[in-house]
């Protein structure tokens, strides 16, 4: 038996706004996740202590701390670079496999999509 919320979501995912929402806070949390715990196997491989880390990169202490520990942290990219290079990694882009953009890429995108040219065409 679904629960509530559950059949609440689901009826929710059919508004463009909320799919939105809900599809680019999901990408946000599991970037993040994955970056922390990639940090954080990468720093006591190397055997670094967080005050170390901060000694290395001139990030404050408790910086270091919220990134690592948070339960929601959101450090800005030059932060990220900056820990990265200090423990010996580069971060990348790739592109998503197709699933994941379904998932996440097309809720996103649903209800912006214009046509390539002709009026009221936006150039950036």
């Amino acid at each position: 038996m679904r629960s509530a919320f559950w059949e609440d979501h689901e009826r929710d995912l059919s508004d463009p706004e909320y799919a939105r929402e809900f599809a680019a806070e999901s990408a946000r949390i599991a970037a993040l996740d994955a970056l922390v715990n990639a940090f954080e196997a990468a720093r006591k491989a190397e055997g670094l202590t967080k005050a170390d880390l901060a000694r290395a990169t001139g990030i404050t202490g408790s910086a270091v701390r919220r990134l690592l520990t948070a339960a929601n942290p959101n450090p800005t990219l030059g932060t990220v670079v900056e820990i990265a290079a200090a423990l010996g990694l580069k971060l990348s882009v790739e592109p998503m496999a197709a699933d994941e953009r379904r998932v996440v890429t097309e809720p996103m995108l649903r209800g912006i999509r214009r046509p390539a040219s002709g009026p009221g065409r936006d150039v950036a």
